[in-house]
């Protein structure tokens, strides 16, 4: 078996003071490796980076149409987002649209990572509403295939219709029969595959066709969504948002905790999926922007890429005293 690899490296000065190690892969449309770093087979669990395959049944079943919604709907149904305005009053109108409220969430309150928020409710001595949850548009997605299947109120039990719909689309788009589950930070069921298996996911969602059968169609209609609205995926400042604005051509992106990280390029027909062993997001996200640099949709150099990439390390003082980056394997 091959083990993980040194994917990102922390400089300082003249050392690699700290070294991330993980496993990346590369697949085609065929679901075929182009390229591997690491051992393929490491069993993982996506987390956040399997959004847009937990939303394909929201699309494939007819709910997002019989219930009208938009691209922003769609992105917000494969986001991890900052809880920022701009996310919490679409997820808000949405649930008003179904007649829900707050309560029917069920992936309980998070503190918003987008600062304005933050200090508005410090402000005003108010504490967080699930809607805050940087996972509220997956679950108001959720909420919409459950009323499409007059389901029970528990969506996030893994027997529910809703979550065994997700489960079927996982098993078909990674091409394997997944050995287990864990439960996400948001309570729902988040299924295992071969990391090899997510970046095939991936490369699928690339190769899919508008004039495919109806997994394809709702798959091009996910990643274009999400593309279309990057500061809905994840929010100012974040790599996902960043990244996906700063690319040459198309490419979806979407983290996933514990540093995991997915890329779908539907110009090249190509997927990639790597996981930081440690859990480290910075060695994720340096890794996701070294392998989009070296495949030539991401300029080494634009001021995106250098947040992650080749960032410098600042003192308290502000003065550069080292640098994160990728390993040689990446280079």
């Amino acid at each position: 078996m091959t083990h993980a690899i040194p994917l990102t490296e922390i400089w300082r000065g003249p050392l690699a003071e700290s070294v991330h190690l993980g496993h990346a892969v590369i697949c085609d449309a065929g679901g075929g490796i182009v390229q591997a770093w690491g051992d393929p087979s490491t069993i993982i669990l996506p987390r956040s980076s399997s959004k847009m395959i937990q939303a394909l049944p929201l699309v494939t079943s007819g709910a997002a149409d019989a219930h009208g919604l938009t691209t922003e709907q769609l992105a917000l149904a494969c986001a991890s987002h900052n809880g920022a305005a701009i996310h919490t009053t679409r997820v808000n109108r949405w649930l008003a649209d179904l007649g829900l409220t707050d309560d029917d969430f069920r992936c309980g309150p998070q503190d918003p990572d987008d600062k304005v928020a933050h200090k508005a409710l410090l402000c005003s001595d108010t504490s967080p509403c699930q809607v805050h949850n940087n996972c509220s548009g997956k679950h108001a997605g959720f909420l919409t295939l459950n009323r499409h299947l007059k389901g029970s109120a528990e969506y996030i039990d893994p027997q529910h219709p809703v979550q065994k719909a997700v489960l079927e689309a996982f098993e078909t788009v990674t091409n394997e029969t997944s050995p287990f589950f864990g439960i996400d930070g948001c309570s729902a069921p988040n299924h295992a595959s071969s990391l090899h298996g997510m970046a095939r996911a991936m490369a699928w969602f690339a190769g899919a066709s508008e004039g495919g059968d109806v997994s394809e169609r709702a798959a091009v209609r996910l990643w274009q969504a999400m593309i279309a609205h990057p500061d809905l995926v994840a929010g100012e400042g974040r790599a996902c948002t960043e990244l996906m604005r700063a690319c040459k051509e198309p490419v979806a992106l979407k983290t996933g905790a514990e540093a995991f990280f997915i890329a779908i390029l539907p110009t090249r027909k190509m997927g990639i999926a790597l996981k930081i062993t440690d859990g480290g997001t910075r060695g994720a996200e340096c890794a996701i922007a070294a392998l989009l640099v070296k495949l030539g949709v991401l300029d080494a150099d634009h001021p995106a890429t250098r947040k992650f990439m080749n960032a410098p390390i600042l003192n308290r003082r502000g003065i550069e005293i080292g640098m994160i980056r990728p390993a040689a394997a990446l280079v």
